[in-house]
C-alpha cells in the first residue's frame, strides 16, 4: 500500500513539476512593456516630467536620475525614454550619460541574440529575446544626443555624436537597405563641424541633409560657407540667387538655433485579432500545414483570437509650434516628422509580426496539448489534477504569449527648427506649444551661437 502511494504521490509531482514550471514564468512575464512606461506617460501628458522621472527611476530600480541602473532586461530602453524627459527639463548633462550609456546597450542587445530567445520568441512571446531598434530609433539616438552637446556648447561631444551617426547610417545604407536616413540628424551634424570651423566636413553633412528636406533655414548659412561653385548640386540650388551675407562678427551679430520637439509618437499596444482575419492578413506567407492547422482549431473552437502589438494614436503631430524672438514671431520649419518614420517602419513589418503571432499560437496550443497528455496517466490516479494541469497549462502559455510593445516611448512625434541671425546680447526665447510655454534667456557674443532646445513630450 505505502508503495503504491509513493507511485501516487510521484506521478502527482511529475503532474505538477511543468506547472510550477509555467506559474514562475507568468508571474515573471504577465505584464507587457507598456505597463512598465504606462505611469511615466500619464506623467507627461499631466505636463508633469518630474513625475515621469520618478516614475522610470522606480522601474529601473535606482533613487534618483543621477544614478545609472543595471542594464539589464529592457533597462536601456527605459533610460532613453528617461534621458529625454530629462532632456525637456534642460538636464543636458544627465541626458547626455543616459542616451549615451543606452546606445552602448542597445547595439551590444541586437547583435548578442541566441538560441534560447529564439526559443523564447517562438513559444512564449516575442518580448522574450533581446530588442532590436528599428532605423529610425537608431539614428535619433545620436541625433537627439547632439541636441545635448550643442546646448552646453560641448562641439567636441557633439561631433563624436555626428560620427556615430554618419557610421550607422552608412552601415543601414549599405547592409541593410533601410532607408530611413534622418535628415535632422546631417543637419545637426553640419552645425557642429561649422561651428568647429571645419567647414568641408560641415558641408558634407548639410549635402546629406539636403537629400531628406529642404531646409530653407541653411540658405543663408550655406550662401556664408560656400567660397566660389558649389560642387554639390543640392547646395547650388538651395543658395542660387542669395547674396553672400558679411561674417557674423563684422556685424556685430549671432546665430540663433532652436529646435523643438513635441507630442509623442504612437506607442505600442497589444491587439486581439480575430484568427480568420489574421490568416487572411498573411494567407500568402503561412505554410500550407500551419494555415490548415489554424483552421482546423478554429473550427474547434480552440483558437478565436491571436495576440499580437499594434500602434495606438500619436500625440499632437499636428500641433503647430510658435517661437518669438524678443517679443517677435519668428517662423519655423518642420525638420522632422517622427511619427511618419514610426507608421512607415511598422507598416513594413506588420505581416511578420502578425505570421510569427500565429505561428506562437499553433506551438502554445500544440505545448498544451502535450501537456495534457503527458498528465493522463496522472489523472487516472490523481482524480482532477490531471485535467487542471492540462487546463492550466494552455491557460497559463496563453498568458505568456505578450505581445512585443517594446520601443522609445518618449520621442517627439515632429520635430521644428528656426536659426536666425540676431544682435550680440542676450535674448528672450519664447517657445509655445501642447498648450504649454516655454521661455529661456540666451546671451550670445558677436560671431557667436546659441543653441536651443525644447522638448514638450505630452
Amino acid at each position: 500500500m505505502r508503495r503504491r502511494h509513493a507511485g501516487l504521490a510521484g506521478r502527482k509531482r511529475a503532474a505538477l513539476a511543468p506547472l510550477a514550471l509555467l506559474l514562475g514564468l507568468w508571474q515573471a512575464a504577465c505584464g507587457g512593456h507598456e505597463d512598465r512606461v504606462r505611469t511615466a506617460l500619464q506623467a507627461l501628458d499631466r505636463g508633469a516630467p518630474a513625475e515621469a522621472v520618478a516614475a522610470l527611476n522606480e522601474q529601473l530600480e535606482v533613487e534618483t536620475a543621477a544614478q545609472l541602473p543595471a542594464l539589464r532586461g529592457d533597462n536601456a530602453l527605459l533610460l532613453l525614454d528617461r534621458g529625454n524627459i530629462l532632456l525637456s527639463m534642460d538636464s543636458y548633462r544627465l541626458s547626455a550619460r543616459d542616451l549615451g550609456a543606452a546606445d552602448k546597450s542597445i547595439d551590444l542587445l541586437d547583435m548578442s541574440r541566441g538560441a534560447a530567445h529564439d526559443l523564447g520568441k517562438y513559444l512564449f512571446s516575442d518580448d522574450v529575446g533581446p530588442y532590436k531598434a528599428p532605423a529610425y530609433e537608431k539614428l535619433l539616438i545620436n541625433t537627439i544626443n547632439m541636441m545635448n552637446y550643442l546646448a552646453q556648447r560641448d562641439l567636441s561631444g557633439a561631433r563624436v555624436e555626428a560620427r556615430r551617426l554618419a557610421v550607422m547610417q552608412r552601415y543601414l545604407r549599405d547592409h541593410e537597405g533601410e532607408t530611413a536616413l534622418l535628415g535632422l540628424g546631417s543637419y545637426l551634424a553640419g552645425l557642429a563641424f561649422e561651428k568647429s570651423s571645419q567647414t568641408d566636413e560641415a558641408l558634407l553633412h548639410y549635402d546629406d541633409a539636403l537629400r531628406h528636406g529642404s531646409y530653407p533655414s541653411l540658405r543663408r548659412p550655406l550662401r556664408a560657407l560656400t567660397r566660389g561653385e558649389p560642387r554639390s548640386p543640392r547646395i547650388a540650388a538651395l543658395i542660387e540667387g542669395e547674396a553672400p551675407p558679411p561674417p557674423l562678427d563684422e556685424t556685430g551679430e549671432a546665430e540663433l538655433i532652436v529646435v523643438v520637439g513635441f507630442g509623442r509618437v504612437p506607442q505600442k499596444v497589444p491587439q486581439r485579432l480575430p484568427i480568420g482575419l489574421a490568416l487572411t492578413l498573411v494567407a500568402n506567407d503561412l505554410s500550407p500545414t500551419d494555415r490548415a492547422r489554424a483552421s482546423e482549431l478554429a473550427a474547434k473552437g480552440l483558437v478565436t483570437w491571436v495576440n499580437y502589438p499594434t500602434l495606438a494614436r500619436g500625440k499632437g503631430g499636428y500641433s503647430i509650434p510658435t517661437l518669438k524672438l524678443d517679443g517677435r514671431s519668428q517662423p519655423m520649419e518642420q525638420a522632422l516628422d517622427v511619427e511618419a518614420q514610426v507608421r512607415a517602419a511598422w507598416k513594413k513589418n506588420e505581416g511578420t509580426v502578425i505570421l510569427s503571432a500565429i505561428t506562437r499560437t499553433l506551438a502554445r496550443i500544440a505545448a498544451g496539448e502535450a501537456a495534457q497528455g503527458a498528465t493522463e496517466a496522472a489523472a487516472e490516479d490523481s482524480g482532477p489534477l490531471g485535467l487542471l494541469v492540462g487546463l492550466l497549462t494552455s491557460a497559463t502559455l496563453t498568458a505568456l504569449d505578450t505581445p512585443d510593445t517594446r520601443g522609445w516611448s518618449t520621442l517627439p512625434a515632429r520635430i521644428a527648427i528656426a536659426r536666425t541671425r540676431v544682435r550680440a546680447g542676450t535674448h528672450d526665447v519664447v517657445v509655445g506649444v501642447r498648450g504649454e510655454s516655454r521661455r529661456a534667456r540666451v546671451s550670445v557674443a558677436a560671431g557667436g551661437w546659441a543653441f536651443v532646445p525644447v522638448m514638450v513630450l505630452r
